[in-house]
């Protein structure tokens, strides 16, 4: 029974991902004020998701509103239908996940800012696309530990995705995510948290036959700036583990 849901729940997910991407991949052509469009997309599928999903999002302190630089830890793929349904902004990826079959297209049209972190003339380029992001107006979401993890702890943050931020002096809003499930479900780092080599479809279909979840969103309260990068990634890291709930 429970594998019958998760098929029908991942077959409702993809109808209602292929429609909302056709949609704005037909009507981008014609309509006036593309990025208000797009975010509205996004964000249409973030709720539809968590709502196939039956996860529910707690909110504690006050979400920042657009133009914003927010950061985030990193427990899946789960973290930006959750984030996202809640602030609008667009995410900052690793280069790699663009070259993905139709998903790295799809990712790509939302407007996502991808960096490649191995190449230090790629991050210029990457901060002038955060900074043409700002001032149209949008958010800018990051996940500095760089991968997602079990929700043990949170990762050092990797300094190279805050350089933009640190030169600029653009000032940090922060988040940190934590899942939680009903008693007698499997656990959020078995179910919910994608850090080791389980393929995509098999965790999502793990994901989607839970009975139910909550995501949980702590955000802080006040922004944080630094000259330094090093500097920048450290008081971030303090304030997001000072928040974060381990899921284990």
């Amino acid at each position: 029974m429970r594998n019958l849901k998760a098929i029908f729940r991942f077959l409702l997910l993809l109808c209602v991902t292929v429609a909302l991407y056709s949609t704005w991949f037909l009507l981008r052509f014609f309509i006036p004020n593309k990025i208000f469009w797009r975010q509205f997309i996004f964000e249409l599928w973030a709720i539809s998701f968590l709502r196939i999903a039956a996860m529910q999002v707690e909110i504690n302190g006050e979400s920042p509103k657009p133009p914003f630089f927010l950061v985030s830890n990193h427990l899946g793929y789960i973290d930006i239908p959750v984030l996202r349904s809640v602030v609008k902004g667009v995410f900052v990826a690793k280069h790699d996940i663009k070259d993905w079959f139709f998903a790295g297209r799809m990712i790509r049209d939302m407007g996502t800012i991808f960096i490649n972190r191995g190449n230090r003339r790629d991050i210029p380029r990457a901060g002038s696309r955060i900074l043409e992001r700002l001032e149209k107006g949008e958010g800018v979401i990051v996940f500095p530990e760089g991968t997602s993890t079990r929700g043990e702890e949170v990762l050092p943050f990797n300094s190279s995705f805050l350089e933009f931020a640190a030169r600029s002096g653009v000032k940090v809003c922060c988040v940190a995510i934590s899942y939680r499930t009903p008693d007698g479900e499997p656990k959020p780092s078995e179910a919910i948290c994608w850090w080791d080599d389980t393929p995509f479809l098999t965790h999502l279909l793990r994901l989607l036959s839970l009975k139910s979840s909550v995501a949980i969103l702590n955000f802080c309260t006040d922004t944080v700036s630094a000259s330094d990068r090093k500097e920048l990634a450290a008081l971030l890291h303090e304030k997001v583990a000072e928040r974060f709930i381990p899921v284990l």
